[in-house]
């Protein structure tokens, strides 16, 4: 263990993140940049004391236990966390549940793209972000619980508006397919990981087709270059699917865009205006 290194480590990373970033107050007459160390502390479910002689290179070897909170409070990525665990020579085990942090410059990209319906998705399916277009093509995230914003859990448990199967996708059972492909790849990058496995139990209990899926051991996906949504206002909108992936997070950019002079850009215009409004909903 090299306790001065690692002081000077959590040092380096507490005075970079502010306590907006994490959801405290700045408050009045604060001095340090960055976080105190009590608000580490606080957010690593350990002790100011304890964390204090951390700082100072006075503290015994922390638990993994310890560590996996401090990465967690200070937003390490993975090189970082892996870089903390050799410094208080512990070297890292397998990496904690699949990253939900969005970075801020990829949350200021998908409202820099008013013409294509753009979310980030985890590893897990789960959509982290999205923009206005991506609610109007689909559906308003913000109004769900995050469970019900699980593309992998609706496309195999519903529910399925108007009888259609995700939003009535023309490649639905592609997507299912290759869900519990990439799925079956993500709980082997985080295994033991309790939401990981708490979801491949639920759909293995309730979906047949997933299980059937699941027992086929495969891991290669392919690609979705394009995809027919059946919006219930607008009618079919074809757009062309591009992914992104955010490597350091284990997450994927999907944007969707039409042709240009195509019926469907038309439409994309049209749910730009109209937004999550439901106008066939008597009010």
């Amino acid at each position: 263990m090299d306790r001065r290194e690692l002081a000077d480590f959590l040092r380096s990373r507490r005075e970079r993140i502010t306590p907006a970033d994490v959801g405290l107050p700045a408050g009045p007459r604060r001095r340090t940049p960055g976080l105190r160390r009590e608000e580490v502390a606080q957010l690593a479910f350990i002790s100011t004391e304890y964390y204090t002689r951390l700082e100072q290179a006075r503290a015994p070897r922390p638990s993994r236990e310890v560590l996996a909170g401090l990465a967690r409070a200070l937003r390490l990525t993975d090189a970082e966390r892996d870089h903390l665990h050799h410094l208080a020579g512990a070297p890292p085990g397998p990496l904690p549940g699949p990253p939900r942090e969005v970075r801020q410059s990829i949350l200021d990209l998908l409202h820099r793209l008013p013409q294509a319906a753009a979310t980030v998705m985890s590893a897990t399916f789960e959509v982290l972000a999205w923009n206005d277009l991506a609610a109007a093509l689909m559906e308003d995230f913000s109004a769900l619980p995050r469970r019900d914003r699980n593309f992998v859990r609706r496309v195999f448990l519903g529910p399925h508006r108007d009888g259609q199967r995700l939003y009535g996708v023309s490649d639905a059972d592609a997507f299912a397919r290759n869900s519990a492909q990439r799925l079956r790849a993500t709980a082997a990058r985080y295994p033991g990981d309790p939401e990981v496995t708490e979801l491949v139990d639920e759909l293995l209990a309730a979906s047949e087709e997933f299980a059937r899926l699941w027992a086929s051991h495969d891991v290669c996906a392919e690609p979705t270059l394009c995809k027919t949504f059946q919006h219930p206002l607008v009618g079919p909108v074809t757009v062309n699917c591009d992914v992104l992936a955010i490597t350091d997070r284990d997450q994927q950019v999907v944007i969707y865009t039409a042709d240009p002079g195509s019926p469907s850009e038309e439409a994309l215009r049209l749910l730009s205006v109209i937004g999550t409004q439901r106008m066939d909903v008597a009010r």
